[in-house]
């Protein structure tokens, strides 16, 4: 099992919208999947949805382990006993007695998202301290990590698919728009007025709260997003931002090697 000597693992990060597969030797990434997060999901499904994805990813092997990240609650159980068909130990479940290594500086640390917490983890790995991430997903999440190495809090909006959606069904005369951004700021219809307001917007929102952060710090911050539309964004922002697309999925394997060991 696993690939060569070392360990390979399943990463799964359920989210609101979507769930993303990985399946990592170390903390390189041999693959990912990605599908649509389903509500109503029996077990049933969700191990037929996890065998699929282990076939495309591994082939006839049998990752060593597997480890889950899920923010839908109703979800969690569902998805901890798929993940027991194809993993050959018992999968682990990102929360309370899981050690991450991360130190927080927060009111009631259990109310932090597993999925923020793997980008703490891996971001901290990959760029250092100080580092803010921005998750991009049906939310947007800032979360920001000081020079000592220490989750110290964030900020959690609207992401722009929800804003957008939330646009079009309260406006009746609104429709869904294609979120790209529009060639100038100044809409001369109202598809590009709606796409400025929302893309562009979100790219407003993000500069400047990463500037309001900075201050409140006393020092600048590396950048790095990921998540949903995180290319479209980090060409639009004035910070420079490197884009980390499975940073989620590898922080899963640094915290599932961490409680492995």
């Amino acid at each position: 099992m696993g690939y060569g000597t070392q360990k390979s693992v399943l990463t799964v990060d359920v989210g609101n919208s979507t769930t993303r597969f990985g399946v990592f030797c170390g903390d390189e990434v041999q693959g990912t999947w990605e599908a649509t997060t389903h509500s109503r999901l029996t077990v049933d499904e969700a191990r037929l949805q996890v065998r699929t994805v282990v076939r495309e990813l591994c082939g006839d092997e049998v990752p060593d382990g597997a480890i889950l990240s899920c923010v839908v609650p109703l979800l969690s159980d569902t998805w901890a006993q798929a993940l027991t068909a194809v993993s050959a130990s018992r999968p682990l479940v990102v929360g309370p007695g899981l050690k991450s290594g991360v130190r927080m500086r927060y009111d009631d640390p259990s109310e932090v998202g597993s999925d923020r917490v793997a980008d703490v983890v891996a971001a901290r790995e990959a760029y250092g301290a100080p580092v803010v991430v921005v998750d991009l997903g049906t939310t947007t999440n800032i979360t920001v990590v000081d020079e000592g190495g220490i989750f110290v809090g964030g900020i959690i909006a609207p992401g722009m698919r929800l804003g957008a959606r939330a646009l079009s069904e309260a406006a009746a005369r609104l429709a869904t728009v294609e979120l790209r951004a529009p060639k100038q700021v100044i809409g001369k219809n109202t598809r590009a007025a709606m796409q400025s307001g929302v893309v562009l917007g979100e790219v407003a929102r993000i500069d400047g709260l990463l500037d309001a952060m900075s201050d409140e710090l006393g020092y600048d911050v590396t950048v790095v997003l990921t998540g949903d539309d995180a290319q479209t964004i980090a060409a639009l922002l004035r910070h420079d931002a490197t884009v980390d697309e499975n940073l989620t999925l590898r922080g899963l394997a640094l915290i599932w090697q961490a409680n492995k060991r």
